[in-house]
């Protein structure tokens, strides 16, 4: 199960990955080049707002996965526990 949580981590770096792209790509930049001055609020929303939080976010939590921060040992008596340093 813990090499399962690693794997993951990756799976959760790449979607912080694509998450942001298509943030600023899809999103950020047309308004931003839209016309309409009404566009500028969704455009700086989604370029220093929610961009930043969606990617930290994921970005951590998949990093966490990778180092093994969330894994679980069983010990002699069947005990679960979180690894502790």
């Amino acid at each position: 199960m813990n090499h399962i949580r690693k794997y993951a981590g990756f799976l959760w770096l790449a979607l912080a990955l694509v998450a942001g792209y298509y943030l600023i790509v899809s999103q950020a930049i047309p308004k931003f080049e839209s016309p309409k001055p009404e566009d500028r609020i969704p455009a700086i929303i989604y370029a220093f707002i929610l961009t930043p939080i969606i990617v930290g976010g994921l970005g951590v939590f998949g990093y966490y996965a990778v180092t093994g921060e969330y894994d679980i040992y069983e010990d002699a008596e069947h005990h679960r526990h979180i690894k502790e340093d």
